[in-house]
Formats: C-alpha cells, sequence, structure tokens
C-alpha cells in the first residue's frame, strides 16, 4: 500500500435507517448520511463499525417487524 493511501483518515457516517460506513474526511458526507462523531484509521473506524452495527437489518425492516 502506498504511504498516501495510509495517511487517509476517516469518519464513520450512518443514516436513516442506521447503516454504517466510513467517509474520507475532507471529504463532503453524501446526501442521507451524517458523521457519528468517530474519526481514524480506515481499521479503527471499521473495528468501530463493527462493534455498534450488529443488526445488519435496516431500521425501516426492524420497525415492520415490531422491534426497534
Amino acid at each position: 500500500m502506498s504511504e498516501q493511501t495510509t495517511d487517509i483518515r476517516y469518519a464513520v457516517v450512518v443514516n436513516d435507517e442506521e447503516q454504517y460506513s466510513i467517509w474520507a474526511e475532507g471529504r463532503e458526507v453524501p446526501a442521507g448520511w451524517r458523521p457519528t462523531g468517530v474519526r481514524g484509521t480506515r481499521e479503527e473506524c471499521l473495528e468501530h463499525i463493527g462493534t455498534v452495527w450488529t443488526d445488519m437489518r435496516p431500521k425501516s425492516l426492524r420497525v415492520a417487524m415490531g422491534e426497534s
């Protein structure tokens, strides 16, 4: 991996369906997504997502099934 690639910092973002992703810092967050406040290396951000996003079903599906 190039040094330039490893220097990229990321932000964890989430959408209204409570789905998570990472987004390179300094880039405008896409419509429908918002930052969570968690930032770090790609690996750090993905590790955080792994601990908080334990149910991959979209929020609308969980609500339709009577769950929150």
